[in-house]
């Protein structure tokens, strides 16, 4: 047989190849058992088959129609409400210096003081010539309008000589006066520009001063919200520096024109600032409302679930024991951070659940769990 199997096989009258015979053997073999099982079996009552109903724990809120706020969100720099750089009014050389930087300032306070040596000089000449002046014209006004002596054209040429001799003296004042350089605007004096033995002309900066009791913040908007935002939009402001504030405000100012480089129009927000915790050049996170929504239907995101056809949401109908998962399918209308509003598929007193959602399937029996 070369070592392989012999295989019996059993052919019929007409010479074709039968069944096998081992495999008759075992059918007879099954056969019996099966009778014998039949036989045991008879008078015996059968038992039930047990099933099995798995029960999702899940968590619920009751659905309530709020207020919400549809909103664009930005990106902004603080700036000083004011930020000046003064400038020398007149010509010479830095003397001394009255306030150095990193100091308050009130408006009208000197800064520095330049060289007034010449200009008191020139004052204190002007000042005896338009003294002869004023008494010329007395004596001849007098001489003229009472006595009746003198010409007209001395007359009026002593009255002019007077009034030119006060008006030189006037400018010589005004000029001594800039020399000592004050500050336009109260604020912080943030930085001085010249030290003392500088000569400095008309128009040198000299020193810089900011106003920050107060802080406008300066952003650019999408162009495409041009019809959503505008002056007296509600605004919330925050800051990274300070992660547990938010300052409420409105839009001061909103631009009639869009950047063509950025698409963009600016607006400006105002913000107080006491103490001086919001320093300029800051990073904001502008929140703008757009539109209030009354008697929204609003979920969070997680309450979603994403099917082909798009989004739906699972809600429990019934108590207790009879307590079944409900499918409903939504329409999301805005996406806002992690709240979504329905435009349909729930209604108010719904009990959605939130957590345990994403292994339900409609017709799940459920228990309800406190969150």
């Amino acid at each position: 047989m070369n070592g392989r199997r012999k295989r019996m096989e059993f052919r019929g009258l007409d010479g074709r190849a039968a069944i096998p015979g081992w495999t008759l053997g075992a059918l007879a073999l099954t056969v019996a058992g099966l009778a014998g099982c039949g036989s045991e079996g008879q008078g015996q009552t059968e038992e039930p088959i047990e099933t099995f109903a798995r029960i999702v724990n899940v968590e619920v809120e009751a659905v309530e129609p709020r207020s919400f706020a549809k909103s664009v969100r930005l990106t902004g720099v603080a700036r000083a409400m004011y930020d000046v750089v003064v400038s020398a009014e007149e010509g010479g050389v830095i003397r001394a210096v009255v306030r150095d930087k990193g100091r308050s300032i009130s408006a009208g306070q000197a800064i520095l003081q330049l060289d007034d040596t010449i200009l008191k000089a020139q004052v204190a000449t002007a000042t005896a010539q338009a003294q002869l002046a004023e008494e010329v014209w007395e004596r001849r006004r007098k001489l003229y309008e009472e006595d009746e002596i003198g010409s007209e054209l001395s007359y009026l040429e002593a009255k002019y000589a007077a009034e030119q001799a006060r008006g030189s003296l006037d400018a010589l004042e005004e000029r001594l006066a800039r020399t000592t350089i004050r500050a336009p605007i109260s604020g912080i004096l943030d930085d001085r520009l010249v030290e003392v033995g500088t000569m400095v002309s008309p128009g040198t900066p000299v020193a810089r001063i900011v106003h920050t009791e107060a802080i406008k913040i300066l952003a650019g908007v999408p162009e495409r919200y041009a019809l959503d935002v505008a002056e007296g939009a509600a605004a919330t402001v925050r800051f990274s520096v300070l992660p547990d504030e938010s300052f409420e405000t409105s839009v001061s100012y909103a631009g009639a024109t869009v950047d063509p480089q950025s698409r963009t129009f600016g607006v400006e927000l105002m913000l107080t600032n006491p103490g001086g915790r919001i320093k300029p050049e800051m990073i904001a996170d502008i929140e703008i409302v757009r539109e209030e929504l009354d008697e929204a239907i609003v979920v969070s995101q997680q309450a979603l679930v994403s099917m082909e056809d798009g989004f739906v949401v699972f809600v429990v109908e019934g108590t207790g024991d009879a307590a079944l998962a409900a499918q409903r399918q939504v329409e999301v209308s805005v996406t806002q951070g992690n709240d979504v509003v329905l435009e349909s598929g729930l209604e108010a007193g719904d009990r959605l659940v939130v957590v345990g959602q994403q292994g339900l399937t409609a017709g799940d029996r459920v228990r309800v769990v406190e969150r």
